[in-house]
């Protein structure tokens, strides 16, 4: 996997296109000063959460006596998920039931941005092929970039395109995760099969 492909697996992961409406809700009741201020500090600890299973992941994996297969099976399987909820979205949105007041860490930074999915992928990247952590590191840091942009500019984004337009991207998103999800699951049982 090239850099530039994996900085594109990883934005289709963080979803910022179908965030846009559910951080707009989120954001809501604060004045735009407090908005920017929020999701500059979510988008930093999502990333920072990201970096740590980036470099921490294999031995998270290891003290937890879990295989690269099973992170790969499990990616999968929770990648298919998040992507049928793209497609099919429930009443309640994404992640369900929204909290009151002022998001902090949950559910902005994680799951929206850092889910189970994006903390998966990273950790395979890094355990796949470890000497190439550097690549990994800037495929994270420009797929973080993208979606910090596009999340930035979330306003102008569903003033301009609509929430059917975002909703349309949303699912297109969630076709593309369910494609990758069972790559990942497939991957991860030929892996499983081959030992």
């Amino acid at each position: 996997m090239t850099t530039i492909s994996a900085a594109i697996l990883l934005f289709l992961i963080l979803d910022p296109l179908g965030n846009v409406p559910v951080f707009l809700s989120l954001l809501r009741g604060l004045p735009p000063k407090r908005q920017r201020y929020v999701l500059a500090r979510e988008l930093l600890i999502a990333l920072a959460v990201l970096f740590l299973f980036l470099f921490a992941g294999k031995s998270i994996l290891g003290a937890m006596h879990l295989r690269e297969e099973s992170v790969s099976i499990a990616g999968g399987i929770v990648l298919f998920l998040i992507g049928i909820r793209m497609i099919f979205p429930s009443r309640d949105g994404l992640v369900g039931h929204l909290p009151e007041g002022e998001p902090f860490i949950v559910p902005m930074a994680i799951p929206l941005i850092a889910g189970p999915s994006g903390m998966a992928a990273v950790i395979l990247m890094a355990s796949s092929e470890p000497n190439r952590l550097g690549d990994w590191s800037l495929a994270l840091f420009i797929a973080w970039a993208a979606t910090a942009a596009i999340l930035f500019s979330a306003t102008f984004l569903y003033k301009v395109l609509g929430s059917q337009v975002l909703t349309a991207v949303e699912r297109l998103m969630g076709m593309l995760l369910v494609a990758l999800s069972v790559q990942m699951f497939l991957d991860g049982v030929g892996t499983y099969l081959g030992h």
